[in-house]
């Protein structure tokens, strides 16, 4: 099948997201190159948006998939049955966080793990008001959408959940509207659609000091910054400011699709009752993804990738300078590039993506471009990637 046939049957036939996708095929990945049908490589600057911390076709993660392949794909619903790779990622997992985040909820993407933190918070708290941020993004799903924070995203989606309140992100002020009506707060770490926000470290501690006046549970969405990315496994744990609830996705898959919120076991364990199955999924915590993902973190750990994310993310910050590059923001491999206008980004996204290097843009800030590459990119391929963006900086007017 011919490249523009198959690209012809993807508008077609595959559900479209926009009205101008980029449409590129590729046909292998391996470590943070793609490679298209003709055999030309591209740079990775994205991880199919922070999902490929450990970049493409790793060997680890591609043996536990095939291993336990060999022994079973599902078999009943989340919960009920011991499911090995379920067990062993979820023991895994509570021996890198704090005490009181020990139980794991596997669900099958990073939204749906939004939606079980809404519903877990509502229920151990018995309270309804639900307060997120402006410019936040977590997820598409009705409960999600909800909470974002980007009125055009939700216009055409109306009614969503009432009783949402929206505040300022890094405003300290708008703190006090947190009450005892609210059941919780969601918030990113690092605001990521925003432009890569990073708060600091006096505001997060405030934070936290609100919710526990209030006694509202702070949740952290992870998503994004979750697995390494940031310069910690969590980025949470750099900050010293520990939530009620985690909730990941993304990476922590291992490029499968899986996600989870992590609490206390006894916060927890409300769930189990009045009703029974107060929260339940068919496909959440799938062996092969919860296999996958645990494969990916004990690469992660062993490695320290975390500990070198920072470094290079540096590098870059160090290599992007320009008059057309207004700043550089975020942080470890977390990173936004911020020109003066949405068309000078565009250009230079398009321009990469000639050259070479897929990159992308924000939903909150179309000014800035995405820079979340595998964590395995090395010092050559950052120099490689931040040469050609500041090559097609040399073809604009100013």
């Amino acid at each position: 099948m011919t490249e523009s046939l198959n690209r012809t049957r993807f508008l077609q036939h595959v559900a479209q997201t926009s009205d101008f996708p980029p449409a590129m095929e590729f046909v292998k990945a391996d470590g943070v190159r793609l490679f298209d049908a003709n055999g030309r490589a591209f740079l990775d600057l994205i991880s199919g948006i922070s999902v490929n911390n450990l970049g493409h076709h790793h060997p680890e993660i591609t043996a536990a998939i095939h291993e336990q392949v060999d022994r079973h794909l599902h078999l009943m619903v989340y919960g009920e049955f011991v499911v090995t790779p379920q067990v062993e990622y979820a023991t895994k997992l509570a021996s890198l966080l704090p005490p009181s985040l020990s139980s794991v909820y596997f669900t099958n993407s990073g939204a749906e793990a939004i939606e079980g933190a809404m519903k877990l918070a509502k229920r151990f708290t018995g309270r309804t008001e639900i307060a997120g941020f402006v410019n936040s993004y977590h997820g598409s799903t009705q409960g999600a959408l909800s909470v974002t924070g980007d009125p055009e995203l939700q216009r055409n989606f109306r009614p969503l959940l009432p009783d949402i309140l929206h505040l300022r992100y890094n405003h300290p002020e708008d703190l006090s509207k947190i009450t005892s009506r609210t059941a919780c707060l969601i918030m990113e770490p690092v605001q990521a659609e925003a432009g890569c926000l990073v708060p600091n470290a006096a505001y997060l501690n405030a934070v936290r000091e609100r919710c526990t006046q209030t006694g509202t549970l702070l949740i952290f969405d992870e998503i994004q910054t979750g697995m390494g990315r940031t310069g910690t496994l969590f980025a949470f744990q750099d900050a010293g400011v520990v939530p009620d609830v985690l909730v990941t996705g993304k990476a922590f898959g291992g490029g499968m699709p899986l996600g989870a919120f992590i609490a206390d076991k006894k916060l927890m364990s409300v769930l189990t009752n009045h009703p029974v199955l107060g929260h339940i999924t068919t496909f959440g915590g799938h062996p092969v993804c919860c296999a996958a993902g645990k494969a990916a973190l004990e690469v992660i750990v062993r490695e320290q990738l975390y500990a070198t994310a920072e470094e290079k993310g540096q590098l870059f910050k160090t290599l992007l300078v320009h008059p057309a590059i207004r700043e550089v923001s975020g942080k470890g491999l977390l990173l936004a590039v911020r020109f003066d206008s949405y068309e000078i980004n565009k250009s230079v996204i398009d321009h990469c993506m000639a050259h070479g290097l897929i990159t992308d843009w924000f939903l909150f800030a179309p000014d800035c471009l995405r820079i979340a590459p595998p964590l395995i990119i090395t010092e050559a391929e950052i120099r490689e990637a931040c040469a050609i963006i500041l090559s097609s900086l040399s073809t604009l007017t100013f």
